[in-house]
């Protein structure tokens, strides 16, 4: 099975110049926990709502005029839409991440891909067991 058989085939991205507030409000709006960043149309980071509780609010920064590019985590991992389901995963739990933004081989964002998207769609009983025990610990 390939990532692009169970991934979100829609990917959402905040450039890296607009305010916390923004990036919330799209988080909201799509149900998401992160957003990638971009800056000249090239992924460089990810903001995630634990950045955002952690580097805004806990800091007492101003989400409207804190910039995503300020608090976001810098460097970006993620995987190819033709990749095996199960490569994916242990990249995910290796990197301790809930969520990747998944990539054609052109490098272009085509969606994005969580450990519960395994989890749940995954054709593979013995992986689908070993993500859903890994997020019942608690992962990142």
């Amino acid at each position: 099975m390939k990532v692009k058989d169970v991934m979100r085939p829609r990917a959402d991205v905040i450039n890296c110049e607009h305010s916390v507030l923004e990036a919330a409000q799209m988080m909201v709006r799509g149900d998401y926990g992160s957003l990638p960043v971009e800056r000249n149309d090239k992924m460089i980071g990810m903001i995630t709502d634990r950045d955002i509780v952690l580097r805004v609010v806990a800091e007492g920064r101003d989400p409207r005029n804190t910039t995503v590019e300020q608090v976001m985590t810098q460097g970006i991992d993620y995987c190819f839409d033709d990749e095996d389901i199960a490569v994916a995963a242990q990249e995910m739990i290796s990197n301790k991440v809930r969520r990747y933004p998944v990539v054609n081989r052109s490098k272009r964002l085509v969606g994005m891909l969580s450990l519960g998207d395994i989890a749940n769609k995954a054709q593979n009983k013995n992986l689908s067991h070993d993500l859903l025990s890994h997020l019942a610990q608690g992962a990142p």
